[in-house]
Parts: C-alpha cells; sequence; structure tokens
C-alpha cells in the first residue's frame, strides 16, 4: 500500500482542506473510520517516501518565520537516517547521536551547547502511531541562540504535532488511492468476466468449426483493435479466413508457435520495435483429446496488462473446447470411430508386456468401445482352479475369486464360445454375482484364449434390455483375440525374465538381478547391507564326496540362507560356493544378527557338516560413495578378513568416517 507515493491535489496542501462545518458533519463517519487505519512496526521499513512527502507538506503549511535559515528542521526514520533537508546547516553537530538517544528512551531530548557559530539549541521529538503508540520518527529541531524565544521546546513539540497531523493526512490519502485503485481493477475484472462469459456463450451455441474460429477472431478485434492475430492449424483445416493457416513444423524451426504446440502451453517473448516495446504470444487452441493448432498474437506491451494475457487465455481454451466439440460432431461415421478404438486398444496392448496393466488398459478400453456401465476381465488361476477378478470398475468385484464352474465365466469355460443377453432377468441357466451387483440386464461376454486354451472371460454389462448389437457380439469376440495374444506374449515374457534372473541349481537370483536391485534401492532408499556368505573347504568337500555332493551341500547352505532371512531380503548366488545377501532399510549390526543364525544353523543342519564365513558391509545415503560396486568391494573385504582370521566367522566391514 505504501509503495503507491503519488502526487495529491493542492486542496491537501491546504489547512483548510475540510475543516469548513458545512462539510464536516457528512464526513463525520468516514474520519472515524479513517482514523482507526494506522501503521504498525512492519511498515517502519517502508515509510522512507512517506516521510519525505509528509515532510514536503508540513514545510510547505508552515506559518512564515521571521528568520527561517537560522532554524533547522528534520525529520528522522527508525533507523536514525535523515528523511527531511539533511546536515547542511548544523555540520558541526551530531544530531544523529541525539536522534539515536531519542529512539532508544522513547522520550525528548535536549541539547545545549556551542560551536563556532554561537550557542546552538538541539530538541528532539518522538513521533508515535495514533493507534498502538508505536515510534515511527523523530522530529528535530536546531536553533542558535538568538531564536530562542521562537523555538522553545512548546513550539518544537507543536511543529511536531503538525507534521504528525501531515504524516496522516497523507497516509489517509495513499490508502484511499490504493482503496479506489482497487475498486477500480475489480470494476475492470467483472467487465472482463461479462464478456468472457458471452463469448464462451456464444461459442458453445456453435457447432461449425470454422464459425467458432471466426467467433475468436472478431472477439479479439472488438476488445484489442490494435493486436494482429494468426492461427496456425496442425492439420488440414480449409477456411476462407486468410488469417488461418497452416503450421509447418519443419519449415518454421523452432519458433513460439511450434513451441507452443510442442509443449501445449502458453509461450510469451518480448522485444523491442523502435520505440515499443512488442509483445509476442504462442497460444495453444487445445482441447481435451489434442492440439489443433497456435495462436500467434503480436500487441503493443505498454497496451496489454496481465489480466489481458489471462482473458485471451481463457477465450483460447475456449475455443479449443467448443473446436473439438465441433469436430466430434462431425465425425458422423460410427465405424470409423470404432476401427480407430481398435487399432488403438491393439496398439497399446502390443507395446505392455505387464499382466497387470493389460488387464486395466482392457478394461477402460472395452468399456469405452462398447459404452458399458460395468466391465469385469477374469483369469483362471490353474493352481486353484478358480477364477479371479483381474480388472473390474466394480469395486465389489475387485480381487473377487469364483469356482471355475460358477456363473457366466464358468459357462464361457465349459462352452469356449462368447455369449449376447439381452434381458438377464428371463436367463435362467446361470446365475451371476457381476449381473446382480450392477443391476444389468444386457450383457456381451467372451472367452480369452491364451495358446488355444481358454485362460480367462471378458464380461461387459448395462443396465438396459436389448443395449448391445450382434455387431457389437462379433467385435468383442474380435478383440477377445488380440487381448489374448498380448497376455501370451507377457506370460512369455515374465517367464523367460524370471528363469534369466535365477540359478538353475539354488534356485536363488543370479548376481546381476541382485546388482540391479541394490542399484535401485539405493537411489530410492536410505539404507541397507550386504552379506556375502561362503562355504569354508569348499573345494575339499568336492575332492572328498565329488561334485554331486558338493552341489547338494551348497543347495543345502541356499535353503538355510532362504528361511534365515526376511522375506523382503534378497538371496542370489554371488559366484562358485560364495552367495550374496542385501537386507534394504537395516544397519550392519542388525545384518549380523541374521548372519550368525546362518553361520550356526549351517553348521549344525548340513551333510556332510561344513562352516561358512561371512562379510558385512553396509550404505546409507550420507556416505560420500554410495555405489553397488562400493558396497561389494567393502563387503568382499570383510570377507577376506573372516577367512584369514579362521574360517566359520563373521566379519563387518572396517567402519571409517568418510567412504
Amino acid at each position: 500500500m505504501l509503495e503507491h507515493l503519488r502526487s495529491k491535489p493542492a486542496s491537501l496542501n491546504s489547512r483548510s482542506s475540510g475543516d469548513s462545518a458545512s462539510s464536516a458533519a457528512p464526513h463525520e463517519a468516514h474520519i472515524f473510520w479513517m482514523q482507526k487505519m494506522d501503521i504498525t512496526p512492519f511498515d517502519f521499513s517502508y515509510l522512507g517516501s512517506l516521510l519525505q512527502q509528509s515532510y514536503t507538506d508540513w514545510h510547505a503549511q508552515r506559518r512564515p518565520h521571521s528568520d527561517r535559515s537560522s532554524i533547522i528542521y528534520n525529520v528522522w526514520n527508525t533507523e536514525g537516517i535523515c528523511m527531511g533537508q539533511g546536515n547542511e546547516g548544523v555540520p558541526l553537530l551530531d544530531v544523529h547521536s541525539t536522534v539515536m538517544q531519542c529512539l532508544e528512551s522513547g522520550q525528548a531530548q535536549s541539547l545545549r551547547g556551542t560551536t563556532e557559530n554561537g550557542e546552538y539549541h538541539l530538541m528532539a521529538e518522538p513521533l508515535f502511531s495514533r493507534t498502538n503508540r508505536d515510534m515511527f520518527a523523530v522530529f528535530t529541531a536546531v536553533t542558535y541562540e538568538q531564536n530562542r524565544d521562537d523555538t522553545s521546546e512548546a513550539v518544537v513539540r507543536s511543529e511536531a504535532l503538525h507534521y504528525r497531523t501531515c504524516f496522516y493526512r497523507r497516509f489517509e490519502y495513499i490508502f484511499m488511492t490504493d482503496l479506489l485503485h482497487a475498486h477500480e481493477q475489480t470494476a475492470r475484472e467483472d467487465h472482463r468476466r461479462s464478456i468472457l462469459f458471452q463469448i464462451v456463450q456464444r461459442m458453445h451455441d456453435k457447432m461449425d468449426v470454422d464459425a467458432i474460429l471466426d467467433e475468436v477472431f472478431d472477439s479479439i478485434d472488438y476488445l484489442y483493435p490494435t493486436t494482429r492475430m494468426t492461427l496456425y492449424m496442425s492439420q488440414d483445416q480449409s477456411s476462407l479466413n486468410p488469417r488461418i493457416k497452416p503450421l509447418l513444423v519443419h519449415e518454421r524451426g523452432e519458433d513460439i508457435c511450434v513451441q507452443s504446440f510442442m509443449e501445449g502451453k502458453l509461450i510469451v517473448v518480448r522485444s523491442d520495435e523502435g520505440e515499443h516495446r512488442i509483445l509476442e504470444v504462442g497460444l495453444p487452441l487445445k482441447g481435451k483429446q489434442g492440439i489443433y493448432g497456435v495462436f500467434h498474437i503480436e500487441m503493443n506491451e505498454e497496451l496489454m496488462e496481465d489480466s489481458d494475457l489471462q482473458l485471451i487465455t481463457m477465450m483460447a481454451d475456449t475455443a479449443g473446447t467448443a473446436f473439438e466439440n465441433a469436430k466430434l460432431h462431425e465425425q458422423s461415421n460410427m465405424l470409423i470411430q470404432e476401427l480407430r478404438l481398435i487399432n488403438d486398444l491393439t496398439q497399446r496392448l502390443n507395446k505392455s508386456l505387464q499382466l497387470m496393466e493389460i488387464y486395466q488398459i482392457s478394461e477402460q478400453e472395452l468399456k469405452d468401445i462398447f459404452q458399458a456401465e460395468s466391465c469385469c476381465i477374469l483369469q483362471l488361476n490353474e493352481s486353484t482352479n478358480h477364477f479371479e477378478v483381474m480388472s473390474s470398475n466394480v469395486n465389489e468385484l475387485c480381487r473377487k475369486t469364483f469356482p471355475m464352474d460358477y456363473g457366466i465365466s464358468g459357462l464361457l469355460y465349459q462352452t469356449e464360445e462368447p455369449l449376447i443377453l439381452s434381458n438377464y432377468a428371463k436367463y435362467d441357466k446361470v446365475s451371476s454375482v457381476f449381473m446382480d451387483l450392477t443391476g444389468s440386464m444386457s450383457l456381451i461376454a467372451s472367452p480369452v484364449r491364451v495358446n488355444g486354451e481358454v485362460k480367462g472371460a471378458i464380461l461387459l454389462g448395462h443396465p438396459k434390455k436389448q443395449y448391445f448389437s450382434y455387431d457389437n457380439y462379433r467385435l468383442l469376440q474380435m478383440l477377445s483375440i488380440h487381448i489374448g495374444l498380448a497376455l501370451s506374449n507377457a506370460t512369455l515374457h515374465a517367464e523367460v525374465r524370471r528363469l534369466a534372473n535365477l540359478d538353475m541349481l539354488t534356485g536363488l537370483y543370479v548376481r546381476h538381478y541382485l546388482d540391479t536391485v541394490i542399484h535401485e534401492r539405493q537411489a530410492h532408499e536410505f539404507c541397507g547391507s550386504l552379506v556375502v556368505v561362503d562355504i569354508d573347504q569348499f573345494k575339499q568337500v568336492n575332492d572328498t564326496f565329488g561334485h554331486q555332493t558338493g552341489d547338494q551341500v551348497l543347495k543345502q547352505v541356499s535353503d538355510i540362507v532362504t528361511s534365515s532371512v526376511r522375506p523382503e531380503d534378497i538371496c542370489a548366488r554371488w559366484g562358485g560356493e560364495e552367495l550374496a545377501i542385501y537386507m534394504p532399510q537395516i544397519g550392519a549390526r542388525q545384518a549380523l544378527e541374521y548372519a550368525e543364525i546362518i553361520r550356526t544353523r549351517v553348521a549344525e543342519e548340513t551333510r556332510p557338516s561344513v562352516t561358512v564365513s561371512s562379510g558385512i558391509a553396509e550404505w546409507n545415503w550420507m556416505d560420500e560413495k554410495v555405489s553397488v560396486e562400493s558396497l561389494f568391494y567393502r563387503a568382499d573385504m570383510a570377507l577376506y578378513d573372516a577367512k584369514h582370521g579362521g574360517r566359520n566367522r563373521i566379519v563387518m566391514e572396517k567402519q571409517e568416517v568418510t567412504r
């Protein structure tokens, strides 16, 4: 509020302003309200300009003085900085010290002394706010002895009060100016909203693409006559409007229109053109389905406020939505739309190799393609002989299981044929939880085949009777084939990845998988420990009992390791007779407890009996260097110490302040 210091009317410099009895009564309530407004200590650092303006007002209103040149009045802020005419008249006096004493004590200060100019009298009067009595400035007067009668302390106090009055008059003027400015700004915003509402209404009343774009140009021309605007379309759009042109991305390079189109957001560039500051704007014409073009706008920056730019942006957003609706309205051929959706579905399915993602994509896309109210996709679990719900928009069905001979899914499994129902109320062959929960009357369903065998089922329902057509029935049958192929690919990929990450002898993970897991954990977690386990004198076991027995011993140790650690720990064969265990989110001392369990069990449970030695290393996010290689190296060094210290031992890494 205080930074808007502007010149006030001439009437503000007059003593009689607002003093007439005739005007006092109407302004009584206004004066009482204004007197409640005050400054706070938080405003003190911003009062510099206000103090100076008030000093100028006070100086202009002072009564004529016989020898004004020998009397020096000044105003100082709370930081001891002079806001008045300066110290040119009192170069030998340390007025600043007296001012600081006044600021510290909060009381008036008086000082007498003698300089080469004669005897002087320095007076400092504190100025307080009118509500909380916070000292916001110090008023000083310096006079020499020949003027002592005219500059008594009472006179200085009176001048200080006069200055305080000028200060608050200036303060109230600034406050009212800002209030009026805010009122005018609010009125302009209301006017802009009214204009925007009318434009939006006219746009949405039109369903013709050209009419919508013409409305945008007409509105901009009406509101901002000096603005130059062109629309560059990203697709073929025949129009007689010369301001609509194609957006040739490859030819335009990296200009503002291409950048706005690629990023899908407002781009603003400022440049100088002669004496004017030019504002160049790239504004995308976009809807929910995509970006259709870019508005290129050039305007004079001095004539454009931020609120105007916001208004133009909202108009462009509205135009994008209306444009998209009109385009959709023109697409009357439903078959083309269905084929496009089918193509999108198959492409998305073929790109994904994650089973759950395939199920979720299929559920959402099928529901949209057939405009179904409810959808459910089930998978046959061969280990339990139950159908499991893998994806559904019906929350009550999520993660439910059903016997493989129950309901619609059981019927599809038995017949291996798709099914269409026009009125479920008259269907008495099987009951269905899916139909009962959703209140569906119409149904289309199809089995999902993987490698020629039924491995799942798709159910789509709607409350209306006879909602699905025979074309829908055939379309779902075709789509289920693509979904089955995608599931087959994902299942095969998952199995290949699982086998690639497992050691065939021990059933543990291989080393490269462990490296990958640790690297990912170090990027997202705070700490972890690595335990490297080595079977002592394993070569002697192979030489004594044969390699087949050695393999059995290695398998026994691997089983003990797996059963001794937590479910979230990752066990891997590190190489030869060495195993590794990564234990996330625990330190080396906690890992030591698990390593001791493993060491004890191996000595007691293996046949022939063997022992193991272990090395333990840990990492945390505060380490200077966090890497898989560093962690393995330190664990390997600890294992080396355990081996050379007598075997059947556990050694933790040597702790250092900085690794």
